[in-house]
C-alpha cells in the first residue's frame, strides 16, 4: 500500500473513532441537567416536542467505552494503512498457526497412509473418506463435489485423460500441477478463414460429424500443418503433451461447431495448481488414491 493511501486511510479511521468521542462530548457538555426533565428543546415537529433530557449514563459510559476499545484495537492489530500493530499480527501468521496445529493433530493419521501404494489405497474406505474431504476442501471448486467437472474442467470418473489417469501420472499432475496451452490457430498463426473451417470439419468428421464434406477433405492437410504437432496425425492426441484426443466424444470446451471453431480461432490456456507445498506428501497420497478411485 502506497504512503498516501496509508495515510488517508489512518485519517478516515482515526477521524471517525475521535469524531464520535467528540460528538458525545460536545452533547454532553450542552446538556442543562443531568436528569430527566420536562424542559422541551424548543422545537416542535407535527405536534411533537422533544424533551432536552441527557442520554442514560449507562449508554453514554458505553460509547465512551466503544471509543477507547477501538483506540486500543487499532493500537494492537492492523488497521491504520501501513501500521502492522504492537501485537505483529497478521491473517497469513493465524493461518499458518492454525495449520501448524491441525499438522501436529492430524499428521499421525495421514501418515498412516502415506506409504500405502495408491491402488491399494484406493480399496481403503477409511483413508477414501479422508480423500473425500481433502478433494471438497482443495478439488471440488474446480472439478465439481462429484468430480465431474465441467466447462474447461475435466471430468476424473471417466477414463479420459489428458495427462494419464495411472497412479504416479496423479501423484506428479498433485505435486506439480498442469500447465496447457493450446496456440491459437496451432501451429499455422495466418490460418485463414476458409482453412479455420475446413479444420474444424474435419476434425468433426473424426466422428462422423462434418457439416461440410469437401471441406473436412481439404482439412486434413491444414489439420496435419497446425495441428498433427501435438494431436497427432490420426488426432489421438499425446498424454506427455497433455494434448487431448479428438476422436472420441469427451470435450474439455464443448464438441460443437461453434465451440472447436472458437477453440482453434483464439486457443486455450489452463491451468491445474500445484498442490506440493500446501498438502503434505501423506495428504497428497492419499488425495490421489481418491481421485484414481474416481475412474476405477
Amino acid at each position: 500500500m502506497s504512503t498516501f493511501w496509508s495515510i488517508w486511510i489512518s485519517v478516515i479511521v482515526l477521524g471517525t473513532v475521535f469524531g464520535c468521542w467528540w460528538l458525545l462530548y460536545a452533547t454532553r457538555k450542552g446538556q442543562t441537567t443531568d436528569t430527566e426533565t420536562n424542559k422541551t428543546v424548543g422545537h416542535s415537529f407535527d405536534g411533537i416536542e422533544e424533551y432536552d433530557n441527557p442520554l442514560p449514563k449507562w449508554w453514554y459510559y458505553l460509547f465512551i467505552a466503544t471509543c477507547v476499545f477501538a483506540l486500543g484495537y487499532l493500537a494492537l492489530y492492523p488497521g491504520l494503512g501501513n501500521y502492522k500493530g504492537l501485537l505483529g499480527w497478521t491473517a497469513e501468521n493465524q493461518w499458518q498457526a492454525e495449520m501448524q496445529q491441525a499438522d501436529a493433530r492430524y499428521g499421525e493419521l495421514y501418515a498412516k497412509f502415506g506409504d500405502t501404494p495408491v491402488a491399494e489405497l484406493a480399496e481403503n474406505d477409511d483413508a477414501m473418506k479422508m480423500g473425500q474431504r481433502l478433494f471438497a476442501n482443495n478439488c471440488a471448486v474446480c472439478h465439481g463435489s462429484a468430480g465431474r467437472g465441467s466447462l474447461g474442467f475435466p471430468n476424473l470418473t471417466d477414463d479420459d485423460w489428458l495427462y494419464g489417469g495411472d497412479p504416479d501420472t496423479i501423484l506428479t499432475t498433485l505435486h506439480q500441477g498442469r500447465n496447457g496451452n493450446m496456440p491459437a490457430k496451432g501451429m499455422m498463426p495466418g490460418m485463414t478463414s476458409d482453412q479455420i473451417d475446413q479444420v474444424v470439419n474435419y476434425v468433426l468428421s473424426f466422428s462422423d460429424r462434418a457439416k461440410d464434406e469437401e471441406a473436412a477433405a481439404k482439412g486434413e492437410q491444414v489439420f496435419a500443418q497446425a495441428c498433427s504437432a501435438c494431436h497427432g496425425e490420426n488426432g489421438k492426441g499425446n498424454q506427455a503433451m497433455g494434448a487431448p484426443n479428438l476422436t472420441d466424444n469427451t470435450w474439455l470446451y464443448g464438441s460443437t461447431y461453434e465451440w472447436i471453431k472458437e477453440t482453434v480461432v483464439n486457443g486455450r490456456a489452463n491451468q491445474m495448481p500445484a498442490q506440493g507445498g500446501r498438502l503434505s506428501d501423506d495428504q497428497i497420497q492419499i488425495l490421489a488414491a481418491y481421485v484414481y478411485s474416481l475412474s476405477n
